[in-house]
């Protein structure tokens, strides 16, 4: 398989809803995932697995993941959600640890023997000092490296590139930058369209009307979707200036985009909550497809897509 293959195959496993059975959760290769337990909630969290997406690809697709918080952290914008979830365990061992020694203490502050007393007090305070460094953000942030000399011929492409006059570099970038993002929706909206696919297949079996309705609609939401992508992608393309309404053209085509994104998740966690449903009411799943036709008839008619 290769590299591609594998990091599709990765981010689809992230972005698959959880399946519950029995109390216990499992992704969609039906592994079991522990049960994270902080002070304040408990929750089931998916780790990706190492060496393969990337800390940006990590902190979109596993946001609320331990590795999403390790690098929150080291990149400095973490918070003491991040914290507490890295250190999950610790302060249930801090609390063990106190109990051990309040109990070890009482017997031995009455023999007043000073040395004693001084090691216990050690004893206390060591903690504390750990948990200082634990919980101050700042500890976290990596050191940032002195940049190193670039070689000869990158200082000259760097010499000639300054050459270019600043407006030409100015209308690319400004441009350009919109690309990233829409790679990004393009990878996120493939996935998605991938599981809920997998999933209608598995609730509505074909051949049935229901099927071809709820596939209809996904292939409706492909290409009203990857209209937008290439209308964007025209634009930055063939634009030959960088006014205002250039950018609000391009940001309206990504909040399209975001929206039949939304829309495909809300349909897949309506799917798998009507799948583990003992009733298996289909009401909130049609309501869901009323909502779609409304969302692509309206993307239609002011995103500009035809037929």
């Amino acid at each position: 398989m290769s590299g591609e293959n594998i990091k599709a195959k990765e981010i689809k496993r992230l972005t698959t809803p959880l399946t519950f059975t029995d109390s216990k959760a499992y992704d969609r290769e039906g592994k079991l995932i522990k049960c994270v337990e902080t002070l304040s909630e408990v929750k089931y969290i998916m780790e990706p697995k190492e060496g393969i997406l990337t800390d940006d690809e990590i902190l979109r697709y596993a946001p609320d993941s331990k590795a999403a918080a390790r690098i929150r952290l080291k990149r400095g914008f973490g918070n003491m959600e991040d914290v507490l979830l890295v250190h999950e365990s610790l302060p249930w061992i801090f609390g063990l640890y106190y109990v051990i020694l309040i109990c070890f203490a009482i017997p031995m502050v009455h023999a007043k023997n000073t040395l004693v007393l001084i090691v216990l007090l050690v004893l206390f305070i060591l903690p504390l000092i750990y948990s200082y460094y634990i919980y101050n953000l700042k500890s976290y942030t990596s050191k940032r490296k002195k940049p190193r000399p670039l070689p000869k011929n990158d200082a000259q492409k760097v010499t000639k590139q300054s050459e270019i006059p600043k407006e030409t570099l100015n209308q690319v970038s400004s441009l350009k930058e919109y690309e990233s993002e829409i790679n990004d929706l393009k990878v996120l909206f493939d996935v998605k369209e991938s599981v809920v696919r997998d999933l209608i297949a598995k609730r509505f079996e074909p051949p049935q009307i229901t099927y071809d309705r709820f596939i209809s609609m996904v292939d409706k939401s492909h290409k009203m979707f990857y209209g937008q992508v290439d209308s964007a992608t025209n634009i930055i393309n063939l634009a030959s200036d960088d006014s205002p309404r250039i950018h609000d053209e391009l940001k309206n085509k990504i909040r399209n985009m975001k929206t039949i994104i939304d829309q495909i998740e809300e349909l897949t966690n309506e799917l798998v909550i009507n799948i583990s449903s003992e009733k298996q009411s289909d009401e909130d799943v049609k309501i869901l497809l009323d909502d779609m036709e409304n969302l692509i008839g309206s993307v239609k008619e002011y995103g500009g897509e035809d037929d």
